[in-house]
């Protein structure tokens, strides 16, 4: 029942249902809770769960069940492996990982599908979306976070890193929030992997005031409009410079940044912007 007392210990900031959908437990059991007994072993598990939840954050969401482990006996606090794994297990709490398995999430969202597929926008900064795509190089994997603006289509928030963490797509965010200055209206969809259901990167939507919007578990055509861009970019990308598997991470680097800022949203002109760019439509957007 360590996920009863982290509903208990979060109802004030959250709603109850929005706790209970994220750690998967129903609400009518929750609510027995409350009125019931509970053993000593639970007592500590509620403790031990927040200190986990304070180190899963101080982590920016990386952090796995090792780490964290690690971390609590630095705090002095003498508790097995296994007892760690279980309980951040039971709270939702995954670390980032490279394993594609983990892509997919847990299946249990913050919040829900807002767009139903609906991939357009009546104005600028009104509706985002959100991925990560990698690219095999020389020396290794490069990822890169997006997002895209469904009105003008134009990418407006990116980072690239070696690494599939939490930090690179609050970057991406950070990056897209530095260069526009959307309302409270906008809806920032994303699917249900690791780095966008962690709870560094929700508390970042939640701080600035926008809406999450998450596509169902596994299904592609939820965010199909972010798809449709890496596309896009993989094969122009290709066509270009050719494999990128002969090329280092930093020069992938140097060319993705090439082509995202100077010709994807500057240059390249797109049918469906009635043969315009980005920036363009973006300008005139704003000036409505």
């Amino acid at each position: 029942m360590t996920r009863c007392w982290f509903v208990d210990d979060h109802r004030a900031d959250y709603p109850v249902t929005v706790l209970c959908g994220l750690v998967e437990l129903p609400r009518a059991t929750y609510y027995r809770w409350m009125t019931g007994t509970v053993s000593d072993r639970l007592v500590d598990d509620a403790y031990l769960a927040n200190e986990i939840v304070d180190i899963y954050r101080q982590s920016r969401g990386t952090y796995r069940s090792p780490r964290v482990w690690g971390q609590l006996r630095r705090r002095g606090i003498r508790v097995s492996a296994k007892r760690v794994a279980r309980v951040m297990a039971e709270v939702g709490l995954v670390g980032a990982h490279s394993r594609k398995r983990w892509r997919r999430g847990t299946g249990t969202a913050p919040a829900g599908d807002l767009l139903e597929r609906d991939f357009t926008a009546e104005t600028s900064d009104l509706r985002w979306v959100a991925d990560i795509t990698e690219f095999a190089c020389m020396d290794g994997k490069l990822f890169l976070a997006g997002i895209v603006d469904l009105h003008d289509r134009g990418i407006a928030g990116w980072s690239m890193g070696e690494r599939q963490t939490t930090d690179l797509v609050v970057n991406a965010l950070v990056t897209a929030l530095a260069r526009r200055d959307p309302g409270s209206e906008l809806i920032h969809h994303a699917d249900q992997g690791p780095q966008y259901t962690a709870v560094e990167f929700t508390n970042r939507l939640t701080d600035w005031g926008l809406r999450a919007s998450y596509s169902s578990t596994g299904d592609c055509f939820d965010n199909a409009a972010m798809e449709s861009v890496w596309a896009t970019l993989k094969r122009e990308v290709r066509h270009l410079h050719g494999d990128w598997r002969h090329l280092t991470r930093s020069e992938l680097r140097t060319i993705l940044f090439d082509y995202i800022e100077t010709f994807y949203n500057r240059t390249r002109h797109q049918a469906r912007l009635g043969h315009r760019t980005p920036t363009e439509i973006y300008a005139a957007s704003r000036a409505a």
